[in-house]
C-alpha cells in the first residue's frame, strides 16, 4: 500500500505551500500526531485533527509566503523521510529578532507515519 505514500506526502506538502489547510488536512488521521523540534528541543505537540487544524490556520498568518521543497525522500515501511530546504517570508516580526520582510530560510527533514492509509504522525526537525 506504500506505493501512494509518496503521493500523499507531496500532496500534504504542496497544499502547506499554498496555505491551504483544508488540504493539508485531507489526508490526515483523526488521530494526528504532529511534533515540532528546532536543535534537539520539542517545541510544538499537538493531537488530534482540531488541535492541528487551529495550528495550521494560526501559523498561516506568520509568513507571506513559504515553501519547503523536497531534496530527497526515503521510504520505509509506513514511513516516509523527507529532507526539506525551507523558505519563508516573514509576515510578523518575531522575539529572535527576525522582521516582518524578512525571510527565513533553513534544512531539516520531516518525517510522516501512515496508518489506514492516511497520515497519522508528522515529526519536523530542524
Amino acid at each position: 500500500m506504500n506505493h501512494n505514500y509518496q503521493e500523499l506526502v507531496e500532496q500534504y506538502i504542496t497544499a502547506y505551500n499554498k496555505f491551504d489547510v483544508a488540504g493539508m488536512m485531507h489526508n490526515l488521521h483523526n488521530d494526528i500526531y504532529f511534533e515540532n523540534v528546532s536543535n534537539g528541543e520539542t517545541t510544538v505537540t499537538l493531537q488530534g485533527t482540531e488541535e492541528f487544524r487551529q495550528q495550521a490556520e494560526q501559523a498561516k498568518s506568520f509568513f507571506r509566503s513559504r515553501e519547503q521543497k523536497i531534496t530527497d525522500l526515503q521510504i520505509d515501511g509506513d514511513t516516509v523521510t523527507v529532507a526539506i530546504d525551507y523558505t519563508g517570508v516573514l509576515n510578523i516580526n518575531l522575539p529572535n529578532g527576525m522582521n516582518a520582510g524578512d525571510t527565513m530560510a533553513l534544512k531539516g527533514k520531516s518525517t510522516f507515519v501512515f496508518q489506514d492509509n492516511k497520515i497519522i504522525r508528522i515529526k519536523d526537525e530542524s
